[in-house]
């Protein structure tokens, strides 16, 4: 396993959309094993492959739950509003209260190509959908309603 560098906002990578997986061998297994230590190294909750330069359709998350590995993912159902404070490692120091649904459930493919669905609610639905979002060459400014002062959130 191995660290890899996070794209940060201005590269253009990051507005592009993602290709999906097909082929599922030892090296989308490295790809995720990479970016689970990378989102960890970071202090994320989530990391998509484009903010590590891959243009494939691959997620990591772990909201202290233990780690969600999401190959080709799709949001299919969706219920519920929240307004939370949300940043993005690709875009360091920013953040904005955004918009998201509070409950998603989610169908994707597992590291060896099998597939499952899985329902996030709260915190692992925003994560859920920011982290999808980065597959469709989204970030996270897309859903915000109103930028928050770093040195604000510093104060509570």
């Amino acid at each position: 396993m191995a660290i890899r560098n996070i794209v940060t906002e201005g590269e253009e990578i990051l507005l592009k959309k993602s290709r999906p997986v097909e082929v599922f061998d030892e090296r989308l297994h490295t790809l995720l094993d990479d970016m689970r230590e990378t989102m960890n190294a970071a202090g994320g909750v989530g990391l998509a492959a484009p903010q590590v330069g891959v243009l494939k359709r691959v997620v990591v998350a772990d909201v202290g739950e233990g780690v969600i590995e999401l190959v080709n993912p799709e949001i299919i159902d969706e219920k519920g509003e929240q307004q939370e404070i949300e940043g993005c490692l690709s875009c360091p120091g920013k953040y904005g209260i955004t918009r998201r649904p509070h409950w998603v459930k989610v169908k994707a493919k597992d590291r060896h190509g099998k597939e499952f669905t899985m329902t996030g609610e709260g915190l692992l639905a925003r994560v859920f959908c920011h982290e999808i979002d980065h597959l469709d060459g989204k970030l996270f400014y897309d859903s915000v309603i109103e930028m928050v002062d770093p040195e604000e959130l510093e104060n509570e």
